[in-house]
């Protein structure tokens, strides 16, 4: 079982692509896939083969995203 992760404690933390999905609440391919066709400006950080997401900038992608309806 994966421990809980205190992701407002730091916000530059750095997020697996499981982490990231699991933190917006969508599946690892949606994000593979919105990275690979540029559907999002989610930006993530390239570490050799691998893809980490800071939780800044998934925390600024869900406030970019919040619509008004009035």
């Amino acid at each position: 079982m994966a421990k809980d992760l205190d992701y407002h404690s730091n916000t530059n933390q750095l997020l697996n692509r499981k982490q990231a999905a699991d933190f917006l609440g969508v599946r690892e391919a949606t994000l593979a896939h919105w990275k690979c066709t540029g559907r999002y400006n989610l930006p993530a950080v390239k570490i050799g083969r691998l893809v980490k997401y800071r939780v800044s900038d998934l925390e600024q992608f869900i406030k970019d995203g919040v619509v008004s309806y009035e």
